[in-house]
This record gives structure tokens, C-alpha cells and sequence, in this order.
């Protein structure tokens, strides 16, 4: 399923460009992935998934593509990577966030995704609704968190998230594309 969602942020391109770089190697990715997927998983169950089998599964491995500048746009490739039973990991998310100049003092937060509900084979009686509701949630927290450590001038890279597995591995080598 594709969900995405765009934020308008009262900076400009190269200041966000460059927070959003500083951040994003500080790890920020990964610590607000955790909440968002937490987020996921509320919605589920308010749908009907049972929260037991959610339980299951957590964040285990946050992949990070350094940033690619494309013209006027700065670009990070990600995928959430799960785990299922038997620690198997399982990808969940993949997304692009996106950062587009969109005045002198105004730059578009844009983050687009591909969201697979680790649960697939138990949530095939769910309602498609329910799901992308879910999903549309998820990406809206995560993309909110994002904008609000840019927009902060007291964001600080390394700071914890307590929703998480310990700290997500970060993958180095994943690559993004224009």
C-alpha cells in the first residue's frame, strides 16, 4: 500500500537541507521510526488486528541511504525492517523523505512510502480501510517528528527514543536514487 504526506516548513532549502543531514546521521531516522510504528501497530488494533499478535513484532533494523541531491531536492532512501518470529527480519516500510525548496523561506517536507503490514498473513481479513488508515497515521507521525526536530533549534541528534528495541542497527551501503 502507498501512503505518504508533505509538510510545509517555515525555513529555507539549505538551512533544512543541512539540519535534516546533521540530524539524519545522528540517527534521528531510527528514533522516530519507533513511535510511528508504534502508531501502525494502535491503528491495527482499533481495527481488530488482535494486539497480542502485534506484540510480536518490533523494529529490529532501521537502513539509512545517505542523502541524494537531485537538482533543487535533497533526497533519503529508508526501510523498517521487523522482527518476526524467530527473530526473522521482515521489511515493513520503505519510504523516501524528501526536502523541496518551495519559496526563499519555504521548504516542503514530502515523505512518500511503501508499507507492508508485517502481520499480512493474519490481517487478511481486515478491512483495506483500516490498514491504509493505519499506514496514513504511522507516516504522519513519523513525518510531523521530522519536521518538528528541523523547525527546533534545540534538536538534538543523538537523543534517545524509549519505544524502540535497543538502538536499531543501521545499515550502511543502502543506497537511494533520484
Amino acid at each position: 500500500m502507498f501512503i505518504g504526506t508533505e509538510i510545509r516548513l517555515d525555513t529555507c532549502f539549505d538551512t533544512a537541507r543541512d539540519k535534516l543531514a546533521e540530524l539524519a546521521r545522528g540517527g534521528l531516522f531510527g528514533r522516530v521510526s519507533g513511535g510511528a510504528y508504534d502508531q501502525w501497530q494502535a491503528g491495527l488494533v482499533r481495527g481488530g488486528t488482535h494486539g497480542t499478535m502485534l506484540g510480536m513484532y518490533r523494529i529490529a533494523r532501521v537502513r539509512v541511504a545517505d542523502v541524494v541531491t537531485c537538482g533543487n531536492s535533497a533526497l533519503w532512501a529508508m526501510r523498517w525492517e521487523v522482527a518476526g518470529r524467530g527473530g526473522t527480519l521482515v521489511p515493513a516500510l520503505d519510504a523516501d523523505i524528501k526536502l523541496i525548496p518551495a519559496g526563499p523561506d519555504v521548504t516542503v517536507l514530502a515523505v512518500s512510502a511503501v508499507c507492508r503490514p508485517p502481520l499480512a498473513e493474519r490481517t487478511a481479513g481486515l478491512d483495506p480501510a483500516v490498514t491504509r488508515q493505519a499506514g496514513q497515521a504511522a507516516i504522519q507521525v513519523f513525518a510531523n517528528r521530522i519536521a518538528s526536530c528541523i523547525a527546533s533549534s534545540h534538536a538534538v541528534p543523538d537523543a534517545g527514543h524509549g519505544t524502540m528495541l535497543p538502538e536499531p542497527t543501521l545499515e550502511a551501503g543502502y543506497r537511494a536514487a533520484c
